[in-house]
């Protein structure tokens, strides 16, 4: 036992790799020191957690932050805030800004802007490019970088690699495994006059139909298979995807969002309109069934929330004018624990989705889990706890939600980042403590 105990939680239900079991948990120096049962040890703070669920903090690995070029949609500090506030210690931020983050000066700028303003522990994605390919294998071992992200069709922001040979060239750029939105730019490129002038947005899965996203995926998987580079597939929304990568496990790993396995059209579409816009869509319940086939059958490996805001002023554009994306990154574990409570899947397996399998994708370096050795990184829920989401509870900046006005059963009330309270009954605690994550690929000997 360490000489010098920060925190000691007693009495509470825990989520071990092992199973969930009654233990207390011991905290030295960020980290867990011990898991059981504890005698009498001198804590600078002990706490009495009976009748809550201690989880490992939630690994979110796609999450659109804005910053830098759109921050009155999003900034790192407000974007980190709904990530402590909603259980998730530890995020991912894409390339998709303004200017996008394609070279190490945009990576460290990003960097930068986190130091003293996150909440959470972060990462950035370096955005692939034709240009930049010959510089992904040294772009992607740099400190704080999450690895490569590839757009093979458009989405916000200017990020493209549409064609074969640019996504073989990225594909041979580096060894790390890279993630991917795989949807058809030529396919999008054709079916656009489908939309063109209708303004009404559920035609969205309409003109991006499932065989844009079958296409993309199909692509991806012949040309990754050619290069031998491990890949992980985002977002996943169709059935027919879901067949495919299931034969391909030994090369592509795979991501689907809360949203898609919560709503559903059209009925998302007549009630949200374009707020229920996001790409790739949401689609029918054939769909959506497919996707928890995908969670049941362990072809999924982790969520995202692709938490990607816009303003209500922006959303409310017409059709196919609005920007595509929806809020998602305070809601994530919410809507998932009420799918718990609801006995569409085990709190074993959303401890897997949302934990142990980001960081065992990424390789992320310690995290994902409640261990000895393991940073400290927890989120306390109340299981029975019932509750109804309100955008004006949410730290978004954009100040709205998809799920406004749904009740859920089960709910964060208290966050714990390296050892540290970061949140306690929705309220941050203290001043932003998030750091850099650490990847076992890039770790210095001895490090």
């Amino acid at each position: 036992m360490p000489q010098v105990i920060d925190l000691v939680l007693r009495g509470g239900r825990v989520a071990t790799p092992g199973g969930v079991v009654e233990a207390d948990i011991v905290i030295a120096e960020g980290r867990i020191a011990a898991i059981g049962r504890i005698g009498e040890v001198s804590a600078r703070e002990e706490l009495r957690i009976e009748g809550l669920t201690v989880l490992p903090g939630v690994i979110d690995p796609q999450v659109h932050f804005r910053e830098p070029g759109m921050s009155h949609k999003e900034d790192l500090a407000t974007g980190t805030a709904a990530a402590i506030k909603g259980g998730v210690t530890t995020i991912f931020e894409m390339p998709n800004t303004s200017p996008p983050t394609t070279t190490a000066e945009a990576l460290q700028d990003k960097l930068a802007r986190a130091r003293g303003r996150a909440w959470c522990d972060h990462a950035f994605f370096v955005g692939a490019t034709e240009e930049n390919a010959g510089e992904l294998a040294e772009l992607e071992r740099l400190p704080g970088c999450a690895g490569v992200k590839m757009f093979m069709g458009s989405s916000t922001g200017t990020l493209l690699v549409g064609e074969d040979e640019g996504v073989e060239a990225v594909l041979r750029g580096g060894r790390r495994r890279i993630a991917v939105h795989a949807e058809d730019e030529a396919r999008l490129r054709e079916r656009l006059p489908l939309v063109q002038g209708s303004a009404d947005p559920s035609l969205h899965p309409v003109w991006r139909d499932e065989e844009t996203a079958l296409r993309a995926t199909l692509r991806l998987l012949t040309i990754a298979r050619r290069c031998g580079r491990p890949v992980h597939v985002l977002h996943v929304t169709t059935a027919e995807e879901m067949d495919l990568l299931a034969r391909h496990k030994d090369l592509a790993t795979v991501e689907v969002p809360p949203q898609h396995l919560t709503l559903v059209a059209p009925d998302c579409y007549r009630a949200l309109g374009t707020l229920a816009q996001m790409n790739p869509p949401i689609r029918d319940a054939r769909h959506r069934d497919a996707l928890w086939r995908g969670i049941a059958e362990g072809i999924v490996d982790c969520l995202g929330s692709d938490h990607a805001p816009h303003t209500i002023e922006e959303k409310a554009r017409p059709y196919p004018t609005s920007p595509s994306g929806m809020p998602g990154v305070e809601t994530l574990l919410p809507i998932m624990l009420d799918h718990v409570a609801a006995g569409r899947l085990s709190l074993e397996r959303l401890v897997d989705l949302t934990s142990a399998g980001p960081a065992r994708i990424y390789g992320i370096a310690a995290k994902g889990r409640v261990a000895v050795g393991y940073d400290a990184d927890l989120v306390l829920v109340d299981r029975k706890r019932t509750e109804i989401i309100r955008a004006e509870r949410l730290a978004s900046r954009c100040g709205w939600t998809p799920f406004e006005g749904k009740e859920v059963t089960g709910w964060p009330v208290m966050t714990i980042l390296r050892g540290r309270i970061a949140m306690r009954e929705g309220e941050l605690l203290d001043a932003p403590g998030g750091a850099p994550v650490r990847f076992v690929d890039t770790l210095a000997p001895g490090a």
